[in-house]
């Protein structure tokens, strides 16, 4: 199936029941499987008149204490930032999954990973931060969703799945979680009961001391989040005097071009986020004490190098090599830029 397919797979087994969306391409085939899927599975799929009407609809559901997401491209994540920065002011759980597209503007519908800073940085105005996982792959689509719902809940927070135009579209074979996820009631929520009358969903905080009070417990969550969390893979890092750094399609390319390095004698590695936010710092600073050189892989101008050069701290160069527009290298492609730059002689 399609990631985009297979993230409606991995919604509903855990266990979310509403989707709000609008279509987008490349996108779009998220929308057109939640539509046959979530109503099939006895949850809830509507299409909204628009991007902004869907984030607040999200907003409802989510104070409702169900599991509930959204699916678009950058240009759909622009319009719902207002409502993202409400949902993450009152600490409503929710999954908003970025297919990203090329840009800035209308662009085209073509790959691209330009998203980047919108979603890691926030993804709204105010302070505070969203978990964004960076699938590579449909399976991972499927997984990254199944277990971004738990995640959520967990923080009261904002999960993104950012992904891309390619790992969207293409289709693999992917085995569906066999066990579906069935989330325990949220006593915080909104049930339209008694027992919930006195709960209080709000993001608006009337004097200043209050609204500090808050915003330095959204940090500190952050904070915890970002010790407790993170994850990546490496391949070939042991004894790598050139790391690649990539995540999505880009990391893709960049695992094939490190085994036909490595063939020619050279010692290439490969550190590929699964975790976008939180970042993979830590791990990145040791590698950057044993390694060369860092070789930062991306669909954009260079916006993660900039995280991999605070990780390392001036301890090794970190090079960037971008395509933009919706430009894909290939595996050869790559390999000629790097040595055309002087990466490996």
């Amino acid at each position: 199936m399609k990631g985009n397919e297979a993230v409606v797979g991995g919604a509903i087994l855990g266990g979310a029941t509403h989707f709000f969306g609008y279509p987008i391409t490349p996108a779009s085939e998220v929308a057109h499987a939640a539509a046959l899927y979530f109503p099939r599975a006895g949850g809830t799929f509507l299409q909204a008149e628009s991007e902004v009407n869907a984030i607040n609809m999200i907003y409802g559901a989510a104070a409702a204490g169900v599991r509930t997401m959204t699916a678009t491209s950058g240009p759909g994540v622009s319009l719902m930032t207002e409502g993202i920065s409400y949902i993450s002011s009152a600490e409503l759980p929710c999954v908003i999954v970025d297919v990203q597209r090329a840009g800035p503007g209308l662009g085209n519908i073509w790959p691209e990973q330009g998203d980047y800073h919108l979603v890691t940085k926030g993804a709204g105005h105010g302070d505070f931060r969203s978990i964004v996982l960076a699938p590579a792959s449909a399976q991972e689509m499927c997984d990254f969703t199944y277990r971004a719902f738990e995640l959520a809940d967990a923080h009261r927070i904002v999960v993104f799945i950012l992904s891309d135009a390619y790992i969207g579209q293409m289709m693999e074979p992917v085995e569906l979680p066999t066990a579906v996820k069935r989330p325990a009631p949220k006593p915080w929520a909104l049930h339209a009961d008694p027992a919930s009358r006195q709960n209080l969903i709000t993001s608006i905080y009337m004097s200043q001391k209050t609204q500090g009070e808050h915003c330095r417990r959204l940090a500190e969550k952050a904070r915890r989040i970002e010790r407790e969390f993170v994850e990546f893979e490496e391949f070939m890092t042991e004894d790598a005097e050139v790391v690649f750094v990539a995540f999505g399609i880009a990391a893709r390319v960049c695992y094939s071009a490190v085994q036909n390095i490595r063939k020619a004698g050279h010692k290439a590695g490969l550190l590929r986020p699964k975790t976008l936010w939180p970042f993979p710092a830590e791990r990145l600073a040791q590698l950057g004490e044993s390694a060369k050189k860092m070789a930062v892989v991306e669909l954009n101008s260079g916006q993660m190098a900039e995280d991999v050069e605070r990780a390392v701290r001036c301890r090794v160069p970190v090079l960037r090599f971008n395509w933009m527009g919706g430009e894909v290298p290939s595996a050869r492609g790559l390999i000629e830029r790097v040595r055309g730059e002087g990466l490996f002689t």
